[in-house]
């Protein structure tokens, strides 16, 4: 087997798991490259306390750092938790004449509000940016690093100037602190104008160890030879999915799901043959032909915590239903395989997270009957209302609608189906939608058996 980059991590033990060298090893594995560590203090801490830390000496940070930089190959290396001056100092005296790429976390406080860095310990951090190509600071750490408060573009702006003039190559200040629809990153290099660097945010509890596992990927990608805005954005992708897969850990901030790109790659082999399993049904169904469109049927699924277009598999011919009733499958299951049903879930996740699948069938009067006595919850948009400067293509068109009629759903609500009237060029189209395929197939049962 070709040998994997070697990521060395120098940071703290974090015994909940979710932080620290812990999230560090994890993080490394999962995109891809070999993790070696020197730890720097040993924590004792759970999901919602730090009850002790014992710093180790700066001599033997020393020493594991030499030790396995004597022996390993080293293609890029991060810093995080480094507890106090003596050891920073230490640390970058050690690192003074590296040959690789550096990530400096300069990590301050825990999630839980338990202080990691000693009060004198700040001065010396500041020493170490100059080795930094990257530093990763939080909003909290850029306002006590610079002595600015963060609260606009213009203070981002100002922010990452003073920062470079510490000395690393280039800044990236995390904006997850703020309240607002997307999270952004912006990245700061030498001689550039910042830049956003923007993902959708995702609501959860579960935020323990987010700035380790960011800067951890992104040494990662440094060390497979990214340049610094791919590894960037990668670290951020797999962030983003290992929160929107997080779950709670114990009665405090649970970690991100670290291990949570090899769980989807098992799911999307399930999501594929119940897909498959699925269209077998619909060939059985009676009377499909009479909620079957004019253009052609399709069915998609998404992935558990889909947030991306490439999370949802249809068909990827869709159905045909011929004038005597029989149901003719093109294609098969694949992931990608209709952008427009992809964008439509993944519209409709964002305002009701429990949609998971969903059908294209025709609109008519006595369809929207039979929905309507089943006691199904329709949702409607109207083309004709949609923003000229959102008018790029048919797309662009259907996630504006679908986040349209979802607009004021609580998350908790049960949506049946998005319907619209179409317009010139456009088939009136009812969207059922489901938390899953049984869910789904019931919901036709219900239609087709009102009908009939």
């Amino acid at each position: 087997m070709e040998a994997l980059p070697n990521v060395l991590t120098i940071a703290g033990s974090d015994s909940g798991g979710g932080a620290g060298i812990q999230a560090d090893l994890k993080t490394i594995s999962m995109m891809g490259a070999y993790g070696a560590s020197a730890i720097t203090a040993v924590t004792a801490q759970n999901t919602c306390t730090v009850s002790g830390i014992e710093g180790l000496t700066p001599d033997f940070v020393a020493l594991q750092i030499e030790t396995v930089t004597s022996d390993i190959k080293i293609d890029a290396a991060k810093t995080g938790m480094l507890f106090s001056a003596p050891i920073i100092r230490t640390v970058a005296g050690v690192l003074a004449d590296k040959k690789f790429p550096l990530v400096v976390d300069p990590v301050c406080v825990a999630q839980s509000g338990s202080r990691l860095l000693r009060e004198d310990a700040v001065e010396a951090m500041m020493e170490m940016f100059p080795l930094a190509d990257l530093l990763t600071p939080n909003v909290p750490e850029a306002e006590l690093f610079t002595g600015i408060e963060i609260k606009c573009r213009e203070d981002f702006f100002k922010a990452i100037e003073i920062l470079l003039g510490m000395g690393p190559k280039a800044v990236l200040i995390k904006g997850g602190h703020f309240d607002s629809v997307a999270a952004t990153d912006w990245l700061g290099i030498k001689g550039q104008e910042p830049i956003p660097l923007m993902q959708q945010r995702v609501k959860c509890n579960n935020n323990h160890g987010t700035g380790c596992t960011l800067s951890a990927a992104i040494a990662s990608g440094l060390a497979k030879g990214e340049n610094l805005v791919t590894a960037i954005r990668h670290a951020q992708q797999f962030l983003n999915l290992a929160l929107r897969s997080s779950f709670s850990l114990g009665e405090g901030s649970g970690p991100p799901n670290h291990l949570a790109p090899m769980l989807i790659e098992r799911l999307k082999v399930n999501v594929l043959n119940e897909l498959y399993d699925f269209g077998k049904k619909i060939k059985c169904k009676h009377n499909l032909l009479r909620i079957a469109p004019e253009s052609r049927m399709n069915v998609a699924l998404a992935l558990p915590y889909a947030g991306l277009t490439e999370d949802v598999a249809a068909f990827s011919g869709g159905f045909c239903v011929a004038e005597d009733g029989e149901v003719l499958i093109s294609g098969m299951p694949k992931f990608g395989a209709s952008e427009r049903m992809s964008k439509i879930i993944i519209a409709a996740r964002k305002k009701v997270p429990d949609i998971n699948c969903m059908i294209n069938i025709r609109l008519d009067d006595a369809i929207l009957k039979a929905m309507t006595d089943c006691g199904m919850l329709l949702k409607w948009f109207d083309r004709n209302n949609e923003p000229d400067k959102n008018r790029r293509d048919e797309t662009s068109t259907l996630e504006w609608g679908v986040s349209e009629a979802l607009s004021e759903c609580e998350p908790n609500s049960v949506v049946d189906a998005v319907c619209d009237n179409g317009s010139d060029g456009h088939e009136p189209l009812i969207r059922i939608m489901a938390k899953d395929l049984n869910d789904l197939e019931r919901k036709l049962g219900l239609i087709l058996n009102s009908l009939n």
